[in-house]
């Protein structure tokens, strides 16, 4: 290739890169509004995490038009290609999570019309730390560092643990109070859509390993969800 095409293409797939990383940028903005207004019960910040996400889904589609030129046009090989196929799964990822960012905001505007509940604050650490991780991961693709991208991948297993004792301590304020259903209800959602963004921060770690090595993360998925066979124990009343 000749001097200028390849300084061309050195620059798209630049744009590309920049394209995903604006696009995290914006999700974990949105991820953190949504999580605020669930912990300080801010209505304001909860509008501002849903009227974020039409941006998102607009830079995915922009990113996904932009990868497909380039393999079309360019017939990236070895890292380019990676990288380039990387950009689109991963920005269908970030799409997700700002989907789900949505729908904890969306909770939030109801949660914030009903009377305080302590399991709020460890709804917000649990919120938290699914913010670490796809901070991370971000950063991992932004340094391109395998090695970053498989200890996000790894730690996945702790948001998974943190959502089991929540899920079973929702369950049991429900029993113990019935009242509290409808409100324990819209949390075990917020605590379910926390716990997926977990999972899609780890789907990002593999593709960045992937991306930067060429192989794949071989070992099973470290997950610790086991609220689909979780029960508890109601003791009828004495009569």
């Amino acid at each position: 290739m000749s001097e200028h095409t390849v300084k061309a293409f050195t620059e798209q797939l630049e744009s590309l890169s920049a394209g995903v990383a604006q696009m995290g940028g914006l999700a974990e903005a949105q991820l953190a509004d949504a999580i605020e207004a669930i912990a300080k019960r801010d209505t304001s910040l909860a509008e501002a995490a849903i009227a974020g996400d039409p941006r998102i889904d607009q830079l995915q589609q922009i990113i996904e038009d932009m990868a497909l030129k380039l393999l079309a046009l360019r017939q990236p090989m070895a890292i380019d290609l990676r990288e380039t196929l990387a950009s689109i799964k991963i920005a269908s990822e970030l799409e997700r999570v700002g989907d789900l960012a949505k729908n904890i905001a969306k909770r939030a505007l109801v949660l914030n019309r009903e009377p305080p509940i302590r399991l709020t604050q460890s709804l917000a650490r649990m919120g938290r730390s699914a913010q670490n991780q796809l901070k991370a991961v971000l950063d991992s693709y932004s340094d391109r560092n395998a090695v970053a991208a498989e200890a996000v991948w790894r730690n996945d297993g702790e948001i998974d643990e943190i959502y089991n004792s929540l899920f079973r301590e929702l369950l049991t304020y429900m029993m113990e109070d019935p009242r509290t259903i409808g409100l324990c209800t819209h949390l075990l959602f917020v605590a379910k859509n926390m716990e997926r963004t977990g999972d899609h921060a780890t789907n990002i770690a593999e593709t960045v390993y992937y991306m930067v090595t060429g192989g794949h993360l071989t070992m099973d998925r470290p997950k610790a969800d086991v609220t689909s066979s979780t029960t508890v124990k109601f003791e009828r009343p004495a009569t």
